[in-house]
């Protein structure tokens, strides 16, 4: 700063010396010229510098003017800036165009939205997936381009634990998954997967499970008639026979319970129609479940029943009382004799919930994440002598997904677990 005053004043003072000097020589008068002379040339000077600025900021990618006097200083300063600004620029755009590049070879669409659920980029697939352009719609509500119902209320909800599966999305047999992840100040990556040939993988083996299931129902309804006949037969004496007849009658049962769950994980996996919106009585719901539970478990637990709120919901009352019973029944199998089972009910400022709670056995935290998988056991010979196929907690998960609620499992080793069931605001009635 002060080199830069330094320099700024050695010139006036020069000319005020000068001035004075032949103001004592010649005059006032050929100072006053003098002096106004030297100011003048100094204001062409200055001029023709900032004229040199003007025309390089009409045009910022010509060289930067040398400039003279203080000006030659500002302008290498100011060149030394716009060729750091550059490079910057020259990096940003190299590393834009690497990002480019790279979502574009992705297997995935993706589409950067702000806190209101404006695009601001999206790559080449999500233009497919979506029906976009990048350069027409960027600053658009994404829920104004991609309308379907079920996308525009996940995107509501706010809550992206789980994908959304989006069917007939841009053409009909398109089937989507998409993923939400946040990141930033409210901001969102969605990522759209398409998942149309697995989809089919699953519907074919959908279709055999329940095509099996179906074949498997008759004969073990006839062979189940036959082992019940034969058990009634007056002549039929030997305890070996009655033995061997007693295991093949509870062989066909477990069989048919277990083709009777097959076919109902089925219709739940394939059915694409909007669950009904039934208005669910939940207090008579839990009330008839308690007493089935009750003879289910042939006095052996105390099942208690606990409601608290609104006792009223939207959704399929088939589906709701299946899930209900399942987590019940679920219950009783892995709780000791003389146990206790407890049924909660809370519907407080609109969010619903359904508990089972129980003073069984408890799960292993390693167990927890894969309960609700087909067939899978954390004691499978226990499952198999309390009559469970292994699939209630599977079935019991895809009424959930079919009622936007969720399925959460705490549970301690030796302390007992609890199933709990959450359903969004949208599905209670006051």
């Amino acid at each position: 700063m002060f080199d830069f005053w330094q320099r700024a004043l050695v010139f006036p003072l020069i000319l005020l010396a000068l001035s004075f000097l032949l103001w004592g020589v010649a005059g006032a008068l050929p100072a006053a010229l003098l002096f106004s002379s030297g100011i003048l040339l100094r204001l062409i000077s200055h001029l023709r510098n900032l004229s040199d600025l003007q025309r390089w900021l009409d045009a910022p990618d010509s060289s930067v003017p040398d400039g003279t006097g203080l000006w030659e200083d500002a302008f290498s300063r100011l060149n030394k800036m716009t060729r750091k600004q550059r490079k910057e620029r020259e990096q940003h755009a190299a590393a834009l165009l690497q990002l480019e590049q790279a979502t574009a070879a992705l297997p995935d669409g993706v589409v950067i939205l702000d806190a209101t659920d404006r695009i601001e980029w999206c790559n080449r697939l999500a233009e497919q997936h979506f029906g976009l352009d990048v350069m027409r719609d960027t600053g658009q509500q994404i829920t104004y381009l991609a309308r379907q119902p079920e996308f525009v209320q996940y995107l509501a909800m706010r809550s992206f634990v789980e994908p959304l599966v989006l069917r007939d999305a841009r053409q009909e047999g398109l089937v989507l998954s998409i993923n939400l992840i946040s990141y930033g100040k409210g901001k969102h990556l969605l990522i759209s997967s398409n998942i149309t040939q697995r989809e089919r993988m699953e519907t074919m083996r959908r279709d055999f499970v329940a095509n099996v299931s179906h074949e498997l129902r008759t004969p073990l309804t006839v062979v189940n008639g036959f082992v019940e006949t034969m058990h009634d037969m007056p002549h039929l004496e030997n305890e070996m026979a009655r033995r061997a007849l007693n295991l093949m009658g509870d062989q066909t049962v477990r069989m048919e319970n277990l083709v009777d769950d097959l076919l109902a994980l089925s219709r739940l996996e394939n059915d694409q129609n909007p669950v009904r919106e039934d208005r669910v009585d939940v207090a008579v719901m839990l009330s008839d479940i308690q007493r089935e539970g009750e003879a289910v478990s042939q006095g052996k637990h105390t099942i208690h029943l606990n409601m608290e709120g609104a006792t009223h919901l939207k959704g399929s009352t088939e589906e709701l009382r299946s899930a209900f019973l399942n987590l019940l029944t679920n219950a009783i199998r892995y709780t000791p004799n003389g146990g206790d089972i407890w049924m909660l009910w809370t519907n407080t400022q609109g969010h619903a919930q359904f508990a089972v709670k129980d003073s069984g056995i408890g799960i292993a935290a390693h167990h927890i994440p894969r309960l609700t998988e087909r067939f899978y056991r954390v004691d499978r010979s226990r499952s198999r002598e309390t009559g469970g196929t292994g699939l209630g907690l599977a079935i019991v998960k895809h009424i959930a997904i079919r009622h936007q609620a969720t399925l959460d499992i705490a549970s301690e080793e030796g302390k007992g677990s609890t199933f709990m069931l959450q359903f969004p605001a949208t599905r209670s009635v006051g």
